[in-house]
């Protein structure tokens, strides 16, 4: 009896091991649907895991998508996932939703709480998901401000580096930028729960520009030269106060291009830079 209950312990054990054991055989690649990562429905993202991960080796790509913080959606960046993934093989790939700003809801900072609830999620779910907890975060537009703020702001996670395409990151100097244009203006002011003079505090703290350290993680920057939304002097800024601090900093100017829709020749070009640069200083 005694010695049947020994071997019964050890198939069990056995067992179990072989459950939790990825060197059994590498892992194959998957790819899972709006994983939730807070209450709201809204708060969804898409995991693409690759084939022989592990979270000793595998690292982490986090998209956020733009929109002026109250439109668009993680589909927006589907498209380039392939691509990231020929580029990028070692790496996972998480594409975030968050809450979208209305006229009367989710003002801002709610979307940069939500970028910093999904990384925290995503370090939280290394060990279910075999990566490891290093991470790159790229942004277009309103999501590379969000993916800044979270890069330059918080000291944990310890980004590896930032792929900004074409963000703000001087809330003050967007909303002066807006003065010829009522509407934006308007719009911006509703988004910020006030101006400038009203509510300085948010402005600043909403500005990745404004926490540059010698610690910020290497970034690489994208923008159009005509650029009638975010204007050029806002990566301009960012990328000299960068290299002032001593922090890896490329950027990218493209001319006669505006903002968002670029010809399938640049982003190709972008995504080579991207390549380059991740495999330079992410680590």
């Amino acid at each position: 009896m005694k010695r049947l209950l020994i071997i019964s312990f050890s198939i069990v054990v056995f067992i179990s091991c072989k459950k939790n054991d990825v060197s059994n055989g590498p892992l194959p690649a998957q790819t899972i649907s709006n994983i939730s990562y807070g209450a709201d429905a809204a708060q969804k993202m898409d995991l693409y895991l690759p084939a022989g991960r592990t979270a000793d080796s595998t690292k982490l790509v986090v998209l956020v998508h733009g929109g002026a913080w109250s439109i668009g959606d993680k589909s927006d960046f589907t498209s380039y996932i392939s691509t990231l993934q020929q580029k990028l093989p070692g790496y996972a790939v998480a594409n975030i939703n968050y809450r979208l700003a209305t006229t009367s809801a989710n003002h801002f900072p709610t979307q940069e709480n939500d970028m910093k609830s999904a990384v925290d999620f995503l370090v939280s779910k290394s060990t279910s998901y075999h990566y490891s907890q290093e991470m790159v975060l790229l942004g277009a537009s309103a999501g590379a401000h969000m993916a800044l703020l979270q890069a330059y702001k918080y000291s944990s996670p310890k980004i590896l580096a930032v792929v900004d395409f074409f963000g703000p990151t001087d809330m003050t100097g967007l909303y002066n930028f807006y003065a010829s244009n009522t509407t934006d203006q308007l719009a911006f002011q509703i988004l910020m729960n006030g101006t400038p003079a009203s509510n300085a505090s948010l402005y600043s703290q909403s500005s990745p520009i404004n926490f540059v350290t010698t610690q910020s993680p290497p970034t690489i920057i994208f923008h159009g030269s005509i650029d009638n939304v975010v204007p050029v002097d806002q990566s301009t800024s960012l990328k000299n106060k960068l290299l002032s601090a001593g922090v890896a900093a490329e950027m990218t100017v493209y001319p006669n291009l505006g903002h968002d829709v670029w010809p399938a020749a640049t982003m190709d070009d972008a995504f080579n830079k991207i390549e380059a640069f991740i495999k330079a200083n992410a680590h």
